[in-house]
């Protein structure tokens, strides 16, 4: 809910109605990135479990200070999204 900057009661209110939610931009703009990762992820590590255990693994790139990707991606800010999918994209743009 944090990744994509929704309140508890808006998650549920999505659940309870999919068909009569209108997402807005800024929530539009998250899942684009989240979206985004998730190809990346997948383009460097086919794999789901190393997908998996490279979001939630503490990491040395300064990027993550030593903590799991996750961690910034659940800050709750765009930027941070945007961060990752530029960095992974970069990864699998040199591979």
């Amino acid at each position: 809910m944090r990744i994509l900057g929704a309140t508890r009661s808006t998650y549920f209110r999505w659940k309870r109605e999919p068909g009569r939610v209108r997402l807005p931009r800024d929530t539009l703009e998250r899942l684009s990135y989240v979206l985004g990762i998730y190809k990346s992820l997948q383009i460097l590590l086919p794999d789901p479990e190393a997908a998996d255990r490279w979001v939630r693994q503490p990491n040395r790139h300064p990027l993550f200070a030593g903590r799991p990707p996750l961690e910034r991606l659940s800050a709750g800010l765009v930027a941070d999204l945007y961060v990752v999918r530029q960095h992974l994209h970069a990864e699998h743009d040199c591979n």
